[in-house]
């Protein structure tokens, strides 16, 4: 699941993009950026695919963005045979976790405003660490997104057929 969200600096606002695996809740790709030009955006997206631990079929869920309609972020999920799913609106309820993921960041974890751009990336860095490696989830039956994550990704890799493994 794909999202924009706004962060406020001493000076001008920058932007966070952030993708998070639907299952586990883990963010698996983000990117803070002054702009929001597609191709910052999509960083984000990148990062999760340079992460990815698996081969199993991708499904990318984002709202209705311009930046997630363009031509550049849709020949990145053709590129790496990834699903494109969007709201079939702009109702935020159906990019809900998506917008969890935001206010979680936001409301929990960076409550500091940061300086500028790079200090924001630093903040930003040390909160998805925060999220993915220490908060508990009720929805996760009080597990952390990284346990859940490695969980399944265990599971995934018992139920593959040991020929088709590859390292």
């Amino acid at each position: 699941m794909a999202d924009i969200t706004y962060l406020p600096t001493q000076g001008k606002f920058v932007y966070l993009s952030l993708i998070t695996d639907a299952y586990s809740r883990k963010i698996v790709g983000w990117h803070v950026h002054a702009s929001l030009q597609t191709q910052e955006v999509a960083q984000a997206f990148k990062n999760a695919l340079k992460a990815r631990q698996s081969q199993q079929p991708l499904t990318h869920h984002s709202d209705r963005g311009i930046q997630y309609c363009a031509d550049y972020y849709q020949e990145l999920h053709k590129r790496h045979g990834v699903t494109c799913s969007m709201t079939d609106g702009y109702d935020c309820y159906q990019n809900a976790l998506a917008e969890r993921v935001n206010g979680i960041l936001k409301g929990e974890l960076l409550l500091q405003r940061p300086a500028d751009l790079a200090q924001a990336r630093r903040m930003v860095k040390e909160s998805v660490q925060i999220y993915n490696c220490e908060r508990l989830h009720t929805s996760l039956k009080m597990q952390t997104p990284n346990a859940v994550h490695r969980a399944s990704m265990a599971e995934l890799l018992r139920n593959v057929q040991p020929s088709k493994v590859s390292t």
